[in-house]
Formats: C-alpha cells, structure tokens, sequence
C-alpha cells in the first residue's frame, strides 16, 4: 500500500485536501501528493482531516504532474466525460486490483484533476489508463472527496483480497522511459518528414494511446528505441 500515490492536481479548496486525507488514512493509504495546489494545506485542511493530520503533514507538493509519478510503473487518471479520442478504460473494481498488483514492483499512482474541470487532456495522455465511475447519468456530480473515497475503497478491498488476484511478472517501463521514448518517436517520425513540424496534427496523441492500449514490456520498448535509432543512423 506504500507504493500506492493519490494525486491531486492543483487543487482550488484547502478542504479538499483535507477530505482527501481522511479519505486515504481511512482505507490505509498515506502517500499524497500535491500539484500545484492553489493553496498550501491550512486549518480548514487539517479540520476536515479530522485526524489525518499525518498524511497532510506528509504530503508532497511539487510542481508538475511529471513530478508527481516520477518513478511510477502504473498511472491512472480519473475522467468524468467520455473523450473525443477515447484512452484505455477501467472500472473502478479493475483499477482498485491493477494498482494493488502491480505496486509489488514499483510505485503506482491515482490522479484526480480539478473541482471544476478535472484532467486537462494532456495531463490524461500521461495515464496510462482513465478510470470512470459509473455513477447515476442523470447526476453524476461528484465531489473530489466523495471520488477519492470511492476509489480508495476499490483498493482498499483489492488490498484485503490481495491473495487472489494475479502476480504480474512483466516488468514495465518506468513513466520516464515511456515519455523518452515518445519523444525520440516524434524526432524520428520528424526527420523523416512523416510529422510535418508546422501541422503535426494528433499523430503523437494516437501514437501514445496506441503504445498505451498495447502496454509494451521494458525489453519490448528498448527494442523500439532501437528500431528508431537504426532509422536515425539511416
């Protein structure tokens, strides 16, 4: 569970991040990471954390959504609406068991976006799958808390469950390599003029939801690099 990262990208209310806190501590999470939060946790954080004081005084606040899943394997990003280039989904049941297996080998991550509008679709792109909760279509509001409440819980009861799920022996690429790979893609797509520099359309979006839908291996991504370093020396 100490792999397990809830991320809240620049958060407008100090509240939130209190309810968020209590939200983790209740189903056994603590590591809480800030990006670019409109406001540093205050009292009315540490009030509505009603006692999980520690997660706030333990959180990390850092500048980027790069910052934030450094290191990462696995980063799932929460989206409310249906996208015009869809991304690889998951229920809140399969993200609850893929982020608990798979943080046995490296940290993992849950981002939530903005009260108002969630994710920016870049930030999404960094995801290597969305994750949507299937709530009453004729109000589906839900606050930051109540979704970090619910989300939680998913791990929460994959975590109590853990001796019947699945062992993942592939070893993924860090978020890092992923994101090195993908712009040594874009050079090469570029110096071969596949790209056209001034209209470059959403190649690099597909490309990226492609490579994530197909989720390669760390020994598969190395022998992608090394297709395109070939076809740079060309």
């Amino acid at each position: 569970m100490q792999n397990i990262r809830i991320v809240l990208v620049n958060t407008s209310h100090t509240g939130n991040i209190g309810s968020t806190a209590r939200a983790m501590k209740t189903m056994g999470l603590k590591e809480l990471y800030l990006v670019d939060p409109v406001k540093a946790p205050d009292g009315q954080a540490s009030a509505l954390a009603a006692g999980a004081t520690d997660i706030l005084a333990n959180c990390k606040i850092v500048p980027t959504l790069e910052d934030a899943i450094a290191g990462c394997g696995l980063v799932v990003g929460t989206s409310a609406r249906s996208r015009t280039l869809p991304w690889p989904m998951l229920d809140p049941r399969e993200c609850g068991e893929k982020l608990v297996v798979e943080a046995d080998n490296y940290p993992v991550a849950l981002v939530f976006g903005r009260e108002n509008n969630g994710l920016a679709n870049e930030e999404l792109q960094q995801c290597h799958f969305h994750v949507c909760i299937p709530a009453n279509p004729e109000y589906s509001s839900l606050n930051l808390a109540a979704a970090v409440q619910t989300l939680c819980y998913e791990i929460r009861m994959a975590h109590l469950n853990r001796e019947a799920l699945p062992v993942v022996d592939n070893e993924y690429p860090l978020v890092e390599d992923l994101e090195r790979f993908y712009t040594h893609l874009e050079q090469t797509l570029t110096d071969t003029n596949f790209i056209v520099a001034n209209h470059p359309g959403q190649v690099m979006t597909k490309l990226r939801r492609l490579f994530n839908r197909a989720r390669p291996e760390a020994q598969e991504l190395n022998i992608l690099r090394g297709i395109l370093a070939s076809i740079d020396k060309k």
